[in-house]
């Protein structure tokens, strides 16, 4: 009970941010004019901003959010590390190298974008688990493996950006993680994508839950650990896929929401699924208000707010856990 309680308090206080970022921006719009928009009444121009502008923007910012929390939730079941997120292993890179190879060097194909950022993804998750596997795969040696991964990765991606940078004005924006000038049918492009799936995520309860223990438990319990990892993980890597071609690399949400969450909920991804889900939703339609208004009119990348507000709290998981 008190469990569900957790749970919908979290999903009123996304409710409240959701009426909170279509309200703030460069142009400051009253409660009162929101709901006159949703009961078709109010000034011509404030419904224009509002459908046209804010209302997109925010529902691709709770998608990416959603997405990104429950990529993170699913590496650590993984990876048995609390560390684990789609930005630090290098999924995220992977799926950045292949939108950013399609937007650069082939713009004409855009419309591939989504299916190479997470064919990306995949060829990330694939190079993992070939250099961790040695009679197996242990959670320790991903963690090792994709940060190499993830270093080579940039690296190829920035190789890409120098050698195209008469181009690479018109995506810098997108670069650096941000929201900003996303439309319908940007929205579109991710909506589908997503409801597939998160809807698959919650039929990885189960063996999330069992990976959780030792591999022998979870052998005894008829799971076959390598090949649940591989799946699991790429899950893991289409969500962050196709979320990173839609807004780029925003990091730390998979790492900073799931953990939140753990401390509030607990373990049983019964209930952590969820409610990082609505707290992936909720922390990045935040940051993203936050990036609106903190020098408007000035908008800054959401990715640079989420790696300020989450390179901190990466040292101080590293720090706990070594105190451990």
């Amino acid at each position: 009970m008190k469990k569900a309680l957790i749970i919908l308090i979290s999903i009123l206080l996304f409710i409240i941010t959701v009426f909170f970022a279509v309200s703030m921006g460069s142009v400051n719009i009253p409660l009162k004019e929101i709901f006159n928009f949703l009961f078709d009444k109010g000034d011509v121009i404030n419904k224009s901003i509002i459908f046209d502008i804010r209302l997109p923007r925010v529902l691709i910012a709770a998608l990416v959010g959603s997405n990104l929390a429950v990529a993170g939730a699913l590496l650590q079941s993984v990876m048995k590390n609390p560390l684990a997120d789609p930005g630090i292993i290098g999924v995220s890179s992977g799926a950045s190298l292949g939108a950013i190879t399609i937007m650069l060097i082939i713009p004409q194909y855009t419309y591939l974008v989504p299916l190479f950022a997470f064919l990306g993804g995949v060829f990330a998750t694939f190079l993992i688990f070939i250099l961790a596997w040695k009679d197996g795969i242990k959670p320790i040696r991903i963690i090792l493996s994709g940060v190499a991964i993830n270093a080579m990765l940039g690296g190829a991606t920035s190789l890409i950006s120098v050698l195209n940078s008469d181009r690479i004005q018109g995506i810098l924006m997108w670069v650096n993680g941000s929201i900003s000038g996303r439309s319908w049918n940007d929205l579109n492009m991710i909506l589908v994508y997503s409801i597939i799936g998160l809807i698959l995520s919650f039929f990885c309860i189960r063996t999330s839950n069992i990976l959780l223990l030792s591999d022998e438990k979870a052998v005894n319990l008829g799971i076959n650990v390598n090949r649940t990892r591989v799946l699991i993980s790429l899950l893991g890597a289409f969500l962050a896929g196709i979320s990173t071609s839609i807004v780029g690399i925003i990091g730390f949400v998979g790492l900073v929401v799931p953990h939140i969450s753990r401390l509030v909920i607990g373990s049983d991804y019964k209930y952590l699924l969820p409610l990082s889900m609505i707290g992936g939703a909720t922390m990045l339609l935040l940051a993203d208000t936050f990036a609106r208004i903190v020098a408007k009119p000035i908008e800054l990348p959401v990715g640079t707010i989420m790696a300020v507000i989450g390179g901190p709290f990466f040292l101080y998981l590293l720090r706990k856990g070594e105190k451990r």
